[in-house]
């Protein structure tokens, strides 16, 4: 039996979606400790799970990796919700292709699983989450080789290369889930269709931002910096216009988690998942209740405080446990 944690994610921002360079896609995130996807898998006649939002992406992810020739049987314990920015499909995925990787000896990479099961063709953020965690920016696709603007679900392009991965700092991580769901599907590729390409110059800046703002205050721990950093990330490029397509509430959540008093807010992905970043576990517990104040009075969600995850996905091989 196999028994599997993987984290979720935070993707902070895309980089190049203009392609003049030649290269597209490109991006940096964080990889969280909770939520976290939790299941048991061993071998069976057929495959099976016990059902929930996304349970589909996992037996998916095996039939990828085995075909209809061999059978698993998931219990899933824990999951990551889906379509709010945290990263849930790619995370699904690569736990039934390594479940089945593992339980059959097949000796595939976690690259090799996620060109597979179609996972990391726009973003290698949740990829490299899974394999390694921590702070991540990749480097994108050649235009040449996607030959369209996309996000990862429609995209055939092979995992992107990472060009900088460092431990996050213990610093706490405040997110707020308002009960939304982000763009997905049609209405993701749409999206792409009708925004790209970004222009140029905004490319640079966020490029700017990442290179000579973000990276410096994860290495050398910052957070003024970083949080300056978040701040900047959200006017600018692809990220300025995912929030433009928000419910006003979500901007108003925004607005609303400066004024609590903290210093970099920033939007997750398609959202409408949103983050903060602050130093001590008596301010962000604090940050936690202002935001569910805020819920009660304007509407249903979930606020959770962890911090990263600078390991990955644990695997474990075990006794088979029975029922």
């Amino acid at each position: 039996m196999i028994k599997i944690k993987s984290p979720s994610r935070l993707h902070l921002g895309l980089i190049d979606l203009n392609a003049e360079c030649g290269r597209v896609d490109g991006g940096t995130g964080l990889t969280l400790e909770y939520p976290h996807v939790k299941l048991k898998a061993c071998k069976a006649e057929k495959m099976s799970i016990n059902t929930f939002p996304g349970s589909e992406k996992i037996l998916n992810g095996a039939k990828a990796v085995l075909g209809n020739n061999n059978g698993i049987s998931f219990h899933v314990e824990t999951t990551v919700p889906v379509h709010v920015g945290l990263g849930s499909g790619t995370q699904y995925s690569l736990c039934g292709a390594m479940a089945a990787n593992r339980l059959y000896g097949l000796k595939l990479s976690v690259r090799e699983l996620a060109s597979r099961t179609g996972r990391g063709g726009t973003s290698g953020i949740g990829i490299e989450s899974f394999e390694n965690g921590g702070f991540i920016v990749d480097g994108g696709h050649k235009f040449s080789d996607k030959k369209t603007f996309s996000p990862s679900s429609a995209s055939k392009a092979t995992p992107a290369p990472i060009l900088f991965r460092k431990d996050f700092p213990e610093w706490y991580i405040v997110i707020a889930i308002p009960n939304l769901k982000g763009a997905y599907d049609k209405e993701e590729c749409d999206l792409f269709r009708d925004i790209c390409p970004i222009p140029l110059s905004e490319v640079q800046e966020i490029s700017h931002i990442i290179l000579m703002q973000l990276i410096p205050s994860v290495i050398e721990k910052d957070i003024l910096y970083f949080s300056r950093a978040i701040n900047n990330l959200q006017k600018t490029g692809f990220k300025k216009r995912e929030i433009s397509i928000q419910p006003p509430i979500v901007g108003k959540l925004m607005a609303k988690i400066h004024d609590f008093g903290a210093l970099g807010v920033g939007m997750s992905s398609f959202g409408p998942t949103i983050y903060s970043i602050l130093e001590t576990k008596t301010s962000s517990e604090k940050l936690k209740r202002e935001i569910e104040s805020f819920f009660k009075n304007n509407i249903d969600g979930e606020v959770i405080v962890t911090k990263a995850n600078n390991s990955g996905a644990v695997i474990e091989e075990v006794a088979y446990e029975g029922n």
